[in-house]
């Protein structure tokens, strides 16, 4: 079991608005065009909006810490091994 430093420490690789790419399977059911229906988002790009560390001030160990924003009405919540760093050209 990790403790929360050793966690809030992998995520420095990642930061605010990096663009991100999902490279394992993610089914969701609150995808917009697709509610209540399962949804796979792998290879599907966003941008990192945030990373949650902690809630109304205290520190807070999610599970799901990365929240990532595809388009306007869809973001979703991620692990960081689902997650990969865009190259961007």
């Amino acid at each position: 079991m990790y403790s929360f430093a050793e966690r809030t420490l992998s995520f420095k690789s990642y930061e605010s608005c990096d663009r991100v790419c999902i490279k394992k399977s993610v089914v969701v059911y609150h995808h917009p065009q697709n509610r209540n229906q399962p949804f796979d988002i792998k290879g599907m790009e966003g941008e990192i909006v945030a990373i949650v560390h902690e809630w109304h001030g205290r520190p807070v160990s999610a599970n799901l810490p990365v929240l990532v924003q595809f388009d306007k009405k869809f973001r979703a919540h991620l692990r960081e091994d689902e997650v990969g760093l865009t190259v961007e050209s």
